[in-house]
């Protein structure tokens, strides 16, 4: 089930920037408080902003989280920007798409640990937060799985692996390890290292080619 829509959705650039300052000021405080332990007044007090405005714009606490889940899920599924550091290039090989994909996904978990932490938590008992976090989940494997089937066609992937399976399994894994590692501090890795071997697990998983040694690639681009 969706996010519930805004009841009184603004109608001016002001309403519209009051609005963001709610927002903002909400993120910081289930970041800090948690979603049981946020309070309304809080949200109200740290935008700045008198009890009564917060009733304005959303009808309760449950009702602003819900609008914060949906858009931070919206910023980790959101198309690569051409020309961004993570977008593709026809000179990347397979491993290095998927490299370039774990990165971007990894880096955007990262930077909002914190409050991904506590989406994760209000997902297991809230549905419309739970729904929020399946779409993202769809979204994702279903970008994988036809990325994997264009791999087959090309004659990259092991052909028997199968699409569906293989793009839910490595979305669960990806997703899982992000909580446990950048949310719940499970084990302490650098960044560069975990990206690599998240990236050496999918692509052994799909049967790609393995990764050419460092000077091999470095004398292949010299030609």
């Amino acid at each position: 089930m969706p996010a519930d829509p805004p009841t009184n959705a603004p109608r001016s650039r002001k309403g519209e920037r009051t609005r963001t300052r709610l927002l903002a000021a909400a993120k910081k405080v289930f970041e800090e408080d948690g979603f049981l332990a946020a309070r309304i007044t809080d949200i109200s007090k740290r935008a700045k902003l008198s009890h009564g405005s917060f009733y304005h714009y959303f009808d309760s606490k449950e009702q602003i989280f819900r609008e914060l889940a949906e858009m931070q899920e919206q910023r980790l599924t959101a198309p690569i920007p051409v020309g961004d550091r993570h977008s593709s290039s026809p000179d990347d090989s397979p491993r290095e798409q998927i490299h370039k994909g774990n990165r971007r996904y990894l880096e955007l978990y990262r930077d909002e640990a914190r409050i991904m932490g506590v989406i994760e938590q209000v997902s297991r008992y809230d549905a419309h937060v739970n729904a929020a976090r399946m779409r993202s989940m769809k979204h994702f494997v279903e970008r994988a799985e036809q990325a994997i089937r264009d791999l087959q066609r090309r004659g990259h992937a092991d052909p028997n692996v199968d699409p569906s399976i293989a793009a839910d399994a490595l979305g669960a894994m990806m997703g899982r390890f992000a909580e446990l590692w950048l949310v719940q501090g499970y084990r302490d890795y650098k960044f560069e290292e975990a990206l690599e071997q998240l990236t050496i697990l999918c692509g052994n998983a799909l049967g790609l080619p393995a990764k050419p040694p460092a000077a091999r690639r470095r004398r292949r681009r010299a030609k």
